[in-house]
């Protein structure tokens, strides 16, 4: 039964990995643009929830679960505020820069969130509360899942089916397929591409909030450097699957979540990341837009 356990467990996080590279893999399909600053959009939204749950605590179940509601949806609107914020102040005015420059002020606006959230709350490590608690008893004595893993697995499929339908059936989201494949043509057909933008960034934000709640509920511990590294793995999965791909994302971060979790379980747990990225370069040799990438020929 450990293997299906670490089935499950790969499953889960890499649903987790998936729903935060899906703003790295919006943001670069319209703007052309790598957010490095996205792993930190997380744990400005973990922080929020963990404050309202905080406050939250010694209510009665039902309370409870209200309070888990409430602090999840604050911290998307936070988020989503976030992202808005800064992609007016940071990005927007380097629209026509190189790509160089993009890069190095996204990773300035990291590190300027990191070292704000250490001076608003500390860089003490904090213990998350987990929004849901307990598990789902599949074979008694041998297979259980938590219902953090339940929960993050359900809404990663509820994310992409709602992305998907967004994207394919709405005049917002025809927008933003129109960006991608031509920003000059679109506008020249009436459509504001600085709004559209905009509003990748916070729909990006705010999937980056419901991932830093279901990664801190399913490994409960906050720093202001918590979305570091998984920032860094889900772009690894955006990467992997296809990059500017939505269906690239949740593919890449499955995928990268299984080989993460059976690279620990059989191989070494110091040496998993680089697992991963082993095969990560296997894959990119073979298919270097990734799995489910479109390779399109640089006009000269």
């Amino acid at each position: 039964m450990s293997f299906l356990n670490n089935v499950i467990t790969g499953v889960s996080l890499g649903s987790i990995y998936a729903i935060i590279a899906l703003g790295y893999t919006m943001v670069y399909g319209i703007a052309k643009m790598l957010n490095f600053a996205h792993g930190d959009v997380i744990m400005v939204g973990a922080y929020v929830c963990f404050f309202v749950m905080s406050g939250a605590a010694g209510l009665s179940p039902q309370a409870a679960v209200l309070a888990s509601v409430g602090a999840v949806l604050l911290a998307a609107v936070v988020c989503t505020a976030l992202g808005i914020v800064i992609e007016r102040l940071a990005y927007k005015p380097l629209r026509s820069a190189p790509s160089l420059a993009v890069l190095i002020t996204a990773i300035g606006v990291s590190y300027l969130l990191q070292n704000s959230a250490q001076l608003l709350w500390g860089a003490d490590t904090k213990t998350f509360r987990p929004i849901v608690e307990g598990s789902l008893v599949l074979i008694p004595g041998q297979l259980s899942i938590s219902y953090v893993a339940v929960l993050s697995i359900v809404c990663c499929v509820v994310v992409m089916a709602a992305l998907t339908a967004f994207t394919g059936g709405t005049k917002l989201g025809k927008a933003m397929r129109a960006c991608s494949e031509d920003k000059a043509a679109a506008q020249l057909m009436g459509i504001d591409v600085n709004a559209t933008i905009s509003m990748t960034f916070a729909i990006g934000s705010a999937l980056a909030a419901l991932a830093g709640v279901l990664m801190c509920s399913a490994y409960p511990v906050l720093s202001p450097t918590t979305g570091s590294l998984p920032g860094i793995r889900a772009f690894t999965a955006a990467v992997f699957g296809g990059i500017g791909s939505v269906p690239g994302a949740l593919l890449g971060g499955i995928l990268l979540g299984v080989i993460e979790t059976f690279a620990k379980a059989y191989i070494s747990t110091d040496l998993s990341d680089a697992v991963v990225f082993a095969v990560l370069i296997i894959v990119l040799l073979v298919k270097p837009a990734g799995l489910m990438g479109r390779y399109v020929p640089e006009k000269v």
